[in-house]
């Protein structure tokens, strides 16, 4: 059914049909008809959407700078000797500039025949220096712990002696070395 009345359509349009060539550039005009309508239709979704990127850089830059800040200020400072009391103080600052006085002189020592002892020493000094941030904490925690003070001296104490030892080493190295290079005079 539907076929013949398709059939009497096209009948009754016939002649009425523009079967003439378009002219000459019609699909270049056409073409940019297109992309004016294109480019409008961009340019309205361009300036109709809210770009909140920008926004929510700034909001989770100042989430993070805000976290950052409350957890310093939440940590409590680690106590260390000097925060003992005064003659602590002092006896930290004996310690410190013992122990770096004993570095330079050590790492003045170096040779290939040294090297091994002073780095042997110096783990063993890294060692203690870990030790000691830990005891800092107890000192903290505990509350000016008398032990941990203790602790905290012999720390010190055991790293000027590793120093000591290792520069006595050294010593007996060199000697060795030096006796080792003497020509022998045998008769």
């Amino acid at each position: 059914m539907q076929k013949d009345t398709l059939n009497d359509l096209f009948d009754n349009l016939k002649g009425e049909f523009d079967i003439n060539q378009p002219n000459e550039g019609h699909e270049n005009r056409f073409l940019d008809k297109l992309k004016a309508s294109d480019s409008a239709s961009v340019d309205s979704e361009k300036t109709s959407g809210f770009n909140w990127k920008p926004f929510l850089a700034i909001a989770a830059s100042l989430v993070i700078c805000f976290s950052v800040f409350a957890t310093l200020q939440s940590e409590p400072e680690a106590m260390d000797l000097a925060s003992v009391s005064p003659e602590m103080s002092e006896a930290q600052d004996f310690f410190t500039a013992t122990i770096q006085t004993e570095l330079k002189k050590l790492n003045n020592e170096r040779s290939p025949l040294t090297e091994q002892v002073i780095t042997d020493a110096l783990n063993r000094i890294e060692l203690l220096e870990k030790e000691y941030q830990n005891l800092k904490t107890d000192l903290n925690e505990s509350n000016n712990d008398q032990r941990v003070i203790y602790a905290m001296i012999s720390n010190f104490q055991n790293r000027i002696d590793i120093l000591n030892t290792v520069l006595e080493q050294i010593e007996t190295i060199k000697e060795l070395k030096t006796n080792n290079d003497e020509p022998k005079n045998t008769i």
